[in-house]
Formats: structure tokens, sequence, C-alpha cells
């Protein structure tokens, strides 16, 4: 793979300006070690938050719309992956011919959906959504099976609602939120040209209310083992006859299959007895609103701009939309993922940092090797299944081996904007309905090269990062060991202990849910966890919020394991040396300051609320603060005693891994 043009470019370890001096590490270690970073960047206003993802993220963007740019002068052929990405950009950058259409590539459909006066046109409309525009309901799709990782079984799960969390709209507190996509809705309908909008938007919350009432909450959704349901379609049909999910998987051509999985089965009991008697009217305005939603971002300027002032500006706090070609770019960047990833990486990745990281995640296993042979509060028996469980990692970095074929999929600029993506869904759907039945290839990727982020894929067993993270100030080549350890070192390690958190652990070496645990060892890792449960619980992020230790225990888990076995690694990288202080300030200290400029971010207080509603991570601040209040180097690297802010006696402090 090719190299940055900006390779000889250095960019600083850590830089000083990121702190606030004027706060005390003692006392609040994210402002002091952060707070500087935060003024030098004010929240902008088309963000409802901005940290150090984003400003990478943008760093990327800029970088892939000057590729779209190179290949839109290019003029490529017709057919090509080049040919689609080009005509995806530049529909998205014709605001022009986006405003002259208005509502016309949607007008034909929505006045079907309108005209609906059956049970069938219902049902008719459901399957075309779910293949072509969205999940009204339910969603199904095809993935590695629970009980059987090596083959693709189909899943159903619960799906639905405008707002995205059933809380929205069983919590009281939310009436404005309520009161506000209340409001987008009329203004969608009426563009669309429905006269009765009012109305309609009434009929939608209806079924909405009743639909969040069966749903599963995020903490339930937590709980693999209970939604863990295999049957056979026709048991499934059989279930929930009221849903005749038989005619809607017929229409996808996956009606007959001797296994699947009913992930939340009490939602779908209780959505079956709603059917019977749901009114006809309610339900067909319900799938307009889907439908219209689904297509506000490809339309002209009024449609995406009512979907902006509810969902971005009044849910999180943005002040104003993304410019219009970081729009644009984003459509062939998510639709033709794979195909911009490889153009990514042949410009931006070296092979040099791929090695380094591989030779990092070496020494990251040792280090969590070491972690679980030196647990004291679990047994032999269930170490041995652990160790064999990380010796077992699959590690994939920066790009996939092979890369995804985009040959069938078509991309025709005489159809409009929202046709071209709708078509786009539907040759995923088929793509994924394909693999129903059939053994798992493990060679795909869940993420882009060009995504700034990480995964542990349980039913895998494996860890992923994307090239993008591979960066400043996650991954720097000229950064000291202790800034890269604090940073990527604690990401790679905070993916390796998913494989050991709350869910993670209910699954073995090859992917399958197998309990491997001995019952003792299960319930003393479930009283370790359940403190580590309250002390999110007593975090307030904004007036009467507090934060859900249940819902982002997984990832605080990671975040703790990561930070031990990777502060660990480091100091094994040392071989007994001590290094030099780097502007004042130590190895060990530089490993905490390398971490917390990870999470460097300004934010709004809708998001905070938005995100402690929706989000399983924690928030920057606390991934940070309250992490380390559990972790004794740190108190000792930075001199923090008793009665010092930061200190938490070591009584009820909480180690997992």
């Amino acid at each position: 793979m090719g190299c940055s043009n900006k390779e000889n470019e250095k960019v600083p370890a850590f830089s000083l300006s990121n702190l606030d001096t004027t706060v005390l590490a003692s006392a609040d270690f994210y402002q002091y070690a952060t707070g500087g970073w935060q003024k030098l960047n004010p929240l902008k206003p088309e963000y409802a938050s901005y940290g150090s993802f984003n400003v990478l993220d943008e760093n990327n963007q800029i970088q892939i719309n000057e590729l779209f740019k190179e290949m839109s002068n290019l003029n490529p052929e017709k057919g090509t992956v080049e040919q689609k990405i080009v005509d995806l950009y530049k529909m998205g950058l014709d605001s022009i011919r986006l405003n002259n259409e208005g509502a016309a590539p949607i007008v034909e459909h929505f006045n079907e959906i309108l005209s609906i006066n059956d049970k069938d046109g219902i049902l008719n409309e459901i399957a075309f959504q779910i293949i072509n525009v969205s999940n009204p309901f339910y969603s199904f799709y095809v993935d590695a099976d629970l009980n059987d990782s090596k083959m693709n079984i189909l899943y159903f799960e619960q799906s639905g609602l405008g707002m995205g969390n059933r809380d929205y709209y069983l919590e009281s507190k939310n009436a404005e939120l309520k009161a506000g996509y209340k409001a987008f809705l009329e203004k969608v309908f009426t563009l669309a040209g429905a006269d009765n909008a009012a109305a309609m938007s009434e009929s939608v919350l209806k079924v909405e209310d009743a639909i969040a009432e069966y749903q599963w909450s995020n903490v339930e959704n937590r709980n693999l083992e209970k939604m863990n349901n295999p049957m056979s379609s026709q048991e499934l049909f059989a279930a929930y006859p009221n849903l005749n999910l038989d005619v809607i998987l017929a229409k996808a051509g996956i009606a007959d299959q001797k296994k699947l999985i009913v992930m939340q089965n009490t939602y779908f009991e209780k959505l079956n007895k709603w059917f019977a008697t749901a009114d006809v009217n309610d339900v067909k305005a319900y799938l307009a609103a889907k439908y219209v939603r689904a297509a506000c971002s490809y339309l002209s300027d009024d449609f995406r701009k009512a979907a902006f002032e509810f969902f971005s500006k009044q849910m999180s706090g943005a002040q104003e939309e993304h410019q219009i070609w970081k729009r644009a770019m984003s459509v062939p960047n998510s639709l033709l993922g794979e195909a911009v990833g490889k153009m990514y990486v042949e410009k931006y990745f070296s092979a040099q940092d791929k090695e380094r990281m591989l030779e990092m995640i070496t020494n990251l296993k040792a280090s969590l090797s070491d972690h679980i042979a030196n647990l004291e509060w679990m047994s032999d028996e269930t170490k041995a299944k652990a160790q064999e469980k990380l010796a077992a990692f699959t590690v994939k970095i920066g790009y996939p081996d092979k890369w995804k074929d985009y040959s069938t999929l078509e991309i025709d600029p005489s159809m409009s904007y929202f046709q071209n993506v709708m078509n786009a869904n539907a040759w995923y759907t088929e793509d994924n309905l394909s693999k129903v039945g059939q053994p798992v290839d493990k060679t795909l990727w869940a993420m882009t090269p060009q995504t700034v982020n990480a995964y542990y894929n349980p039913l895998a067993n494996e860890i992923c990062f994307p090239a993008a993270i591979l960066m400043p100030p996650f991954y720097n080549r000229d950064a000291d060991d202790a800034i890269n350890y604090g940073a990527i070192g604690v990401v790679i390690s905070h993916e390796m202990t998913h494989g050991f958190d709350d869910q993670g652990r209910l699954f073995d070496k090859d992917g399958n849910m197998t309990d491997w645990w001995t019952e003792a060892d299960a319930e003393a890792f479930k009283a370790k966890t359940a403190v580590l449960v309250e002390q999110f619980n007593k975090v307030e992020v904004l007036p009467g919020t507090f934060a859900n230790g249940q819902f982002s225990l997984g990832e605080n888990i990671a975040d703790q394991g990561g930070l031990r076995i990777a502060y660990d690694a480091y100091q094994k990288s040392l071989n007994g040396t001590t290094p030099e202080p780097i502007d004042g300030f130590t190895g060990n200290q530089r490993f905490y300051l390398g971490y917390a400029q990870v999470w460097a971010q300004n934010i709004t207080d809708q998001e905070k609320e938005r995100r402690t509603n929706i989000d399983e991570h924690s928030l920057a601040e606390n991934r940070v603060n309250v992490t380390l209040k559990n972790i004794q180097t740190f108190f000792d690297a930075f001199g923090i005693k008793e009665g010092d802010p930061m200190f938490r006696p070591e009584s009820e402090r909480i180690v997992i891994w």
C-alpha cells in the first residue's frame, strides 16, 4: 500500500496546549488533560459533539473528497466503480436539480401508501420498505448463528421508532421532543402533498407510542441469553400469525428456514396481538412517515432542512447543517464503502504502520494473558478456557484481504437521487439475504478501512482496526511509546477485553454462544460488575439525568481492562529502563495523558442527554475520570492521594481484568 504525501510531516505526540493547568490533575483529570484542547477547538455549529474522533474523521473526509474530485475530472466509463462513485457524488452536489424536483421522486409511491385500504396493502408496503427503504415495526437480516458461528441464519429484531429509542415515547420529560417530532411529521407530510398532515402525524405517534410500550429497553437488549430464541420459519408463522410473516418472507425469497432467531420474542408477541385490531389508516400513516423520513436527505432543501431542524438541532443541539460537499461525499462513501476504502488505503495507509500494529498487538495479547493468569477471583479451569479464547483471536488491521464486488450494483443518474439510494439498499438487502444457510465468510469486514473506529466481533472472535484509526492522536509513528500505548494501545486492548465483558464472555473461542465458565466464577464476575454498574449509576451527567451503568457496562469493563492491560504492556516494552521525562512528564504520566487526549471533546447538553439514552458508551469525561479512579498506577503517576477528588479508596475500587 502507498503512503500519505504528508509522510514526512511530524505530528506532536502530545501538545502542552491540550492542558488546562488552572485545574489540578488530582481534582479533575479530564479537564486538566483536555481543557486546553476544548478551548482551542470550540464546538463547531454543524456538530452536536466535536472531539478527537471528529478531527480525524474531518481529515479523512477532505482526503476522500479529493479522491472524488480527481475521479470526477476523468469522466469514468459507465459500469466502473469510479462511475458509480462519481455519479452518486455529483447527484448529491446538484442542489439545483434536487430543488427543481422537490417532492417528485417520492410522490407516486407516497400516494400509493395513502391509497392502501386493507391488510394486503399493508403487508406489501412493509415488505417493500424492509427491502428498499427502512425497517417498519421490525427488521430481518442474516448473520452468523449465535449457536453455530460457522453458519449464517436469519434474525428478527424489533425496530420502527422514528425517534430511535423507546424512552423518548415513555418518559414524560420528553414531551417537548415528541411535540417537535410531530411538527416534523406535519411538515414533511405537507411537503409530500398530504391534505391531512396533522391527522396523519397523530396516527404516527399513536402507532409509535404503542410499539414503544412493547419494545425491550437498552438494558434488556444487552441480555443475549434471553435474545437467543431459535425456531423454524413454520414455528415463527404459527407464533405470530397476525403479522403474516410467511407472506413477507416469501416476497423476500426466504420463506422456508429450518432455523432462525427471534431476538425480542415478547415484543413480537405483543406486536402480533396489536396487529389483529390495528387501524389501517393509522398503520398506513406510520408507513408513509417511514418512507418520507428515509427520503429526506436525498430530496430538496425543504425536506432536508425539516429533518435537520428536529433530528440534529432539537434532539442533538447542532446549529448548522454539514456543508454540501460533506453530505454528498458521505453517500458513496457509505454505499460503495469498500471501493472507496481500497482507494483510500492505496494513497494514505502505510504498510509500515500495519507491521508496527501487529507487533503492539502481540505485546498486548501477552499482557492480557498475564492478567488472566494472575486473576485471584477466577478458577484455573475457567482461566484455561479464557487463555484458549485469547490465543484464538483473529486480528484484522488496516483493510480486507479481498474487496467487495460492486459490479452488479447500478447507479443511474437519469433516475432520482433517492431512487438510486433505494436501488442500492435493495442490492445490499439481496446480498445479505443470499447468505442465509451458507457458511460464514470470516474474511468479511464489518467496517470500511476509512472508518475512524474499531470493533470486537464475538461471533468470529476477532478484533478489527481499520486504517483510519491508525493515525494521530490514536497512533502516531513519531510519538514515544508511552503516548502510543496510552492511545492506540488502550484502543486495541479495549477491543480485546470485549471478548471477556458481560456479553463477550458468553462466547467461546470459536464464536459460539456457550457457557464455558464455572458457576462460581460466573457469580464472582457478576458481583464485580455490579460494583462497576453502581459507580457509573451515581454519575449525574446533567441535572436529573444519570448515567446508566448497566447499559454501558460492556464498554466500561473494556475501558478499564484496556487501560490496565496496555499499561502493563508498556511497562514490559521498557525492559526495565526508565525513559527520560518529556515536557516535564514521566513515561507513566504520558501514558495516561495519551489516553485522555483520545477523549478530548466538546458536547452540547442535548447530545449528552441523547447519548445517555441511546449510546452504550459512557460520555468521554466519564470514560476518563470514573474509570481512572479504579487504577492505582494512575494515582501513583500523578501523586493522587486520599482527600483528592480523583481519589477512590481501595475498598471501593473494582478490578475485573
